[in-house]
């Protein structure tokens, strides 16, 4: 059952980390596309000790489906092992203007 969405669902703002093989494996160009197809804004980035990091900014069921994209699906090529969610708080609204990828 899809959930319509209320003018007064609050937005949140979290920061992220995913771990495993999730570099050279197309992993930030799904997060991108999957936190687009959501409606989410935010961004995703590779670290120079192999796991991808980045923020997502949006409506709280939308954030929480992302979340569980991050955890569990990714790239079809990427290899999971954990994901950590930090510094999560309340938004008025969104800082960002889309999802993008940071170099």
């Amino acid at each position: 059952m899809s959930r319509i969405m209320a003018e007064g669902d609050a937005l949140i703002c979290l920061d992220y980390e995913v771990f495993g093989k999730v570099q050279g494996v197309f992993f930030r160009k799904y997060t991108q596309a999957e936190g687009t197809r959501l409606g989410l804004v935010g961004w995703v980035q590779n670290t120079e000790h192999g796991s991808v990091t980045g923020q997502i900014q949006g409506p709280v069921a939308k954030v929480q489906e992302m979340q569980q994209w991050l955890r569990k699906t990714g790239s079809p090529k990427s290899r999971i092992t954990g994901a950590q969610f930090h510094n999560e708080k309340p938004i008025q609204q969104r800082e960002l203007r889309s999802f993008h990828i940071r170099k």
